[in-house]
């Protein structure tokens, strides 16, 4: 086939860490073969719904929803809906006649990628964690080419299948030039002070922001160092009243949500942050010392094993979500006056980056195309 007629499916989504690579790969995607025409197919009522368009690409969304592990009664409709989801990306599929179907997971890839692979169109998996979750197991069974960014995934794919590509990352970071000056300038804070940068990925993290708050007096003390705090927007309300209603605190900025994220990375001299796959590529790709608080709440405790796939290489400190109340705010203070560590650690994670992700993944999902 002509490359120029190439047609991709993009699947998946449900959170910034599926959605930023999804985007990262169909830019590339682009680069490579401007004429190539792409779908996105998410589900419904999750952020791609919105992003994806924003980012100027078409995207369809299907019903369906994740299983309820606590009630499993509550299944019977999930899976009816799992069914709808199997019909639409049939119909969805045999409309738009893909030459490959890319899934970046979420809930929307399981059914995407099951249906091409049946019908015959080959499948490519980008795997962003370090442990695969159930649905990945199962589509990579017949998925063509796997794209994981951390060794030793043959513990869950078929090792012909694998390529080490790395997470693509959000292209505005990559191409950032802004001086650590010039983003402490922009950010209102003082050049003389350390900075540390709290964000408990796109939607906020409970625990983080609950750990920040029992140590108030512990930050006010320390006012030689100087803290940027995305909330969440779900929690940024109730945290802004709960300051207001405190003595004032000079050296704490708080933020619902933080769009130029390459502003505060650059402004950062520690980062504390949850144990995403996707953060973590872009902590890597940056060099910035990081404290990781993995997020208990997702399927297979994976940001665990992503967290210590870096402090295995004393690349990251680690700190549990059950101790962070109690001792994240002190180990960090503690972590930034150490000159010697955060050098350490920056040195560490840079060793672990896996740069043109995006770019390496294209060049592979436009091969599958070309074989079909």
């Amino acid at each position: 086939m002509n490359n120029d007629d190439v047609k991709i499916i993009i699947s998946g989504g449900g959170t910034g860490g599926h959605i930023f690579p999804a985007l990262a790969i169909a830019k590339a995607i682009k680069n490579i073969t401007p004429s190539a025409e792409l779908l996105f197919v998410g589900a419904e009522g999750k952020m791609e719904m919105e992003r994806v368009p924003e980012a100027g690409y078409p995207i369809i969304g299907l019903p369906i929803v994740g299983f309820n592990r606590k009630q499993l009664w509550k299944n019977i409709k999930v899976l009816f809906q799992l069914y709808k989801s199997q019909r639409m990306a049939r119909k969805i599929i045999k409309n738009f006649h893909p030459d490959v179907v890319v899934g970046v997971g979420g809930y929307a890839s399981g059914p995407t990628l099951n249906i091409a692979s049946k019908l015959g169109i080959p499948t490519l998996i980008q795997e962003q964690n370090s442990y695969a979750g159930v649905t990945n197991k199962i589509l990579g069974k017949k998925a063509k080419v796997i794209c994981v960014a951390y060794s030793g995934m043959e513990r869950f794919f078929p090792k012909d299948k694998i390529i080490l590509t790395g997470n693509p990352v959000r292209q505005n970071l990559l191409d950032s030039t802004i001086t650590k000056e010039k983003a402490l300038k922009q950010l209102n804070l003082s050049l003389n002070k350390k900075t540390i940068l709290i964000v408990g990925g796109s939607l906020g993290a409970q625990s983080v922001n609950e750990s920040v708050l029992a140590q108030l007096d512990l930050i006010r003390k320390n006012h030689d160092i100087q803290f940027i705090w995305q909330t969440g927007k779900l929690y940024f309300d109730r945290i802004k009243k709960t300051i207001n209603s405190s003595p004032a605190i000079s050296n704490l900025q708080i933020k619902a949500f933080i769009k130029e994220m390459d502003t505060a990375y650059a402004a950062a001299d520690l980062i504390i942050s949850r144990a995403g796959a996707g953060s973590i590529s872009e902590f890597c790709l940056l060099e910035k010392a990081v404290i990781l608080v993995p997020s208990p709440n997702v399927a297979e405790d994976h940001q665990t094993k992503n967290a210590m796939a870096l402090v295995d290489k004393n690349a990251a400190i680690y700190v549990k979500d059950k101790d962070a109340k109690k001792e994240l705010i002190p180990l960090a203070i503690e972590s930034i006056k150490n000159e010697e560590l955060l050098q350490e650690l920056k040195k560490n994670i840079g060793t672990l980056a896996l740069p043109n992700s995006a770019t390496v993944i294209a060049n592979k999902v436009l091969e599958l195309a070309k074989k079909h």
